[in-house]
């Protein structure tokens, strides 16, 4: 466990440079704990040796920055590590090249990183420590062993994915998908406009639509204040049913979880969202239910047929081959190269 500003910089001087072959590197944060997370520990595997950075002790990280600057790395299921890196160190690495999204471009269907170390090594991994807090110190022996294991076998399953790859003439695919994995989160707004929007919105009216926003702000100043996940407060599902509950006239009954003070700022909240007259009420998004007509379902049937048939033919999920929602935006004329990779479009032809 490497805990000074001195060991991480000697640490840095002996992972992998210029090239393959690169060090293995995963993140813990303590999302689940924390109404904001943060970076807890990173775990790095060099294919000799595996070592635990304590980002909460080390006084400066900017040897570590500047490593991944200049150099690429294998992760796994990198998206939300990605968005904690960005945060943390304003950037990204050279490049990340992701075993999951490797795996999925194989046909691998139970592709996370216990499956894979179980199916390639034939080692069951403990889980157990997943959803611990990383933020607790001293950190318990089992939950670092937890840790190290998740890059331990890191390294080795990349060896023998790429192989998998190259052998099959999908690395090229893969390098273009693991790019675009990070140009989305590059890309990423850091603020997204209206986080109130939340899944399920989309079908409430105007009203009900004014009434979520005034829950989910409480929501969040509740979690704020606790310091705890917003989904501790409510889950994004209470806060629907509960806006068109109130939309309806009915009586919200007051959760067992939410009492005293909260309670109470609950009740202000939904009083005060009820004097916001109509005209401030927030509006529908538009869009969502566009008329199609007899030439665009006939292409995007053309479009879908054709991927289903590839993928069977290669032998994976046809989600990987394109998604329906982008194929039903190419259906509607849209560029094909906004919505679809290189590879994705030679193989359906666009």
């Amino acid at each position: 466990m490497i805990t000074t500003s001195a060991e991480l910089s000697g640490l840095v001087d002996r992972l992998p440079t210029n090239g393959s072959p690169f060090a293995g590197i995963d993140l813990e944060a303590d999302n689940l704990h924390r109404y904001a997370e943060q970076l807890c520990l990173i775990q790095i595997s060099t294919g000799e040796e595996v070592i635990l950075v304590d980002p909460l002790e080390v006084d400066e990280l900017e040897p570590l920055r500047s490593y991944l600057v200049a150099n690429s790395i294998w992760m796994h299921g990198a998206d939300f590590d990605m968005t904690l890196l960005r945060r943390e160190f304003g950037m990204l690495p050279k490049m990340i090249y992701d075993t999951q999204i490797a795996s999925r471009l194989l046909g691998i269907l139970r592709f996370s990183y216990a499956n894979l170390v179980e199916q390639f090594f034939g080692v069951k991994l403990c889980k157990a420590s997943q959803k611990e807090n990383w933020g607790q110190r001293p950190l318990p022996e089992k939950m670092c062993e937890y840790a190290s294991n998740d890059v331990r076998y890191l390294l080795p399953l990349a060896d023998k994915l790429e192989e998998d790859l190259k052998r099959r003439e999908r690395f090229d695919w893969f390098v273009e998908s693991c790019r675009a994995a990070m140009d989305r989160v590059l890309n990423r707004d850091v603020e997204r406009e209206d986080p109130w929007r939340i899944r399920g919105a989309g079908k409430l009216d105007c009203h009900a639509l004014c009434l979520l926003r005034a829950l989910w702000n409480w929501r969040d100043a509740e979690a704020r204040e606790w310091d705890r996940p917003p989904f501790m407060v409510a889950r994004n599902q209470q806060l629907i049913a509960w806006a068109e509950l109130l939309a309806r006239g009915e009586r919200l009954e007051t959760p067992r979880n939410v009492k005293g003070g909260r309670a109470r700022r609950l009740k202000e909240a939904i009083e005060k969202a009820r004097q916001i007259p109509r005209s401030e009420w927030p509006e529908r998004r538009k869009g969502a239910g566009r008329r199609w007509d007899s030439s665009q379902e006939k292409r995007y049937e053309d479009l879908a047929r054709k991927r289903d048939k590839a993928a069977d033919s290669l032998e994976l999920e046809s989600a990987v081959i394109a998604p329906r929602a982008a194929l039903e935006q190419i259906a509607w004329e849209a560029d094909p190269a906004e919505h679809l990779l290189s590879w994705q479009r030679d193989i359906l032809g666009l």
